[in-house]
């Protein structure tokens, strides 16, 4: 097994409860006495998780499931109400935009400061602020004080001090949501090297995308205990179903609007008869998506069984393929997905078409097309795999 950079036990963080009129000022009394605030708001209770030197973790949850909060006890900006967290090893966090930089000091400055406090000073330091600065990409601003950066820049600075710095754990909240497409796609490379060189990662957002796509290992928090836990695939899982059957409760299945931003306009199986298929044929995936004009999304297309068991997924940005433009119409995009010889064994299942968004960060809309594949097969499981049998 693999030592343990942190280790969580039994953390919980509560908070007074200020809701009403005097709520703040008796509970500021009570705790000058010494004594319990008394009403209190439970935002976290019973944490126990444990991140190996080299994993990668996603804490995923709706908002005030307690995510950033977790983050925060980690990091040690909060101390917790009951629990113990240890760490072990140099620990890199970006969590709120702008925190540990000062408004009116430059950029340049900043990165020094910030540097310090990672151990890289001096000599070390003055080597890498060229790189420094090439990472963050912004120009005559980083000689600009921070106050006049925007939310994007912000982060640009912060994630090109840990890339240079290189931390035993890097600890990120939803920093891939925010700056242009270019640079979040450079963070994403950037992070995918340095869990390729035995770095470890532990990331809050709301992709789900990203979650599957950098991460092995996965919690599920809801109202501050943790859901569910363990392989990123199967817990991303289980909170979408938890996801959907909460949207069919409630009836939202559509925005205001009637349609998402990005949306799949139209969506076929080309070639099939009756959305019938032969074991072994190919298998083509025609889409055609919608969104604000001049901004080109991605498609995510996956195919599952009819119970909803995964097969397989797969999208435009993993595969670095841009959709095809409609040159009569800018808010209109196509491409066509192939898949030849499909190797599925017979049965009934689905494609699940999703429209993302340009960054390929968040997922808008979700169309469903149903084929089955006929033929003999005596085989058991999904898929046909080549193999052949030897006499030893």
């Amino acid at each position: 097994m693999s030592p343990a950079l942190v280790e969580v036990e039994g953390l919980a963080k509560r908070y007074p409860a200020v809701g009403a009129r005097g709520d703040r000022i008796a509970a500021l009394w009570q705790l000058l006495r010494g004594r319990s605030p008394g009403r209190e708001i439970e935002v976290l209770s019973g944490i126990d998780l444990r991140i190996a030197r080299g994993e990668s973790m996603a804490v995923i949850g709706e908002n005030g499931a307690g995510k950033s909060t977790l983050l925060k006890l980690i990091t040690g900006t909060l101390t917790p109400s009951a629990g113990v967290v240890r760490r072990h090893g140099r620990i890199g966090a970006l969590l709120e935009l702008g925190a540990g930089f000062h408004p009116e000091h430059s950029g340049r400055d900043n990165v020094r400061m910030a540097a310090a406090i990672h151990g890289l000073a001096g000599a070390a330091l003055a080597a890498k602020l060229p790189e420094i600065e090439d990472f963050a990409g912004i120009g005559r601003y980083f000689d600009e004080p921070v106050k006049h950066y925007s939310s994007g820049m912000v982060v640009r600075l912060g994630f090109a001090v840990i890339a240079a710095t290189r931390p035993d754990l890097l600890i990120t909240d939803e920093v891939l949501a925010v700056g242009d497409e270019r640079f979040q796609k450079k963070c994403i490379r950037w992070i995918d090297g340095y869990l390729a060189e035995g770095g470890t990662l532990l990331l809050v957002s709301h992709s789900l995308y990203h979650v599957r796509k950098l991460c092995r290992q996965a919690i599920w928090l809801h109202e501050g205990r943790i859901a569910a836990q363990g392989e990123a695939q199967a817990v991303a899982q289980a909170y979408e179903a938890w996801l959907e059957e909460r949207d069919r409760n409630e009836g939202s299945a559509a925005t205001p609007a009637g349609r998402p931003e990005f949306h799949v306009e139209r969506l076929e199986l080309v070639g099939s008869h009756g959305a019938m298929l032969e074991a072994g044929a190919s298998l083509v995936i025609e889409a055609g998506l919608r969104g604000p004009p001049g901004e080109r999304p991605h498609l995510l297309v996956g195919l599952v069984r009819a119970d909803g068991t995964p097969v397989y997924g797969v999208s435009s940005e993993m595969d670095d393929v841009a959709l095809a433009a409609d040159p009569a119409d800018p808010a209109a995009w196509r491409i066509r997905l192939h898949f030849p010889a499909l190797a599925l064994l017979p049965g009934r299942y689905r494609v699940r078409a999703h429209a993302m968004d340009p960054e390929a960060l968040r997922l808008f809309d979700t169309v469903e097309r149903d084929f089955e594949l006929r033929g003999p097969a005596r085989e058991l499981g999904l898929v046909r795999l080549p193999h052949h049998w030897e006499r030893p």
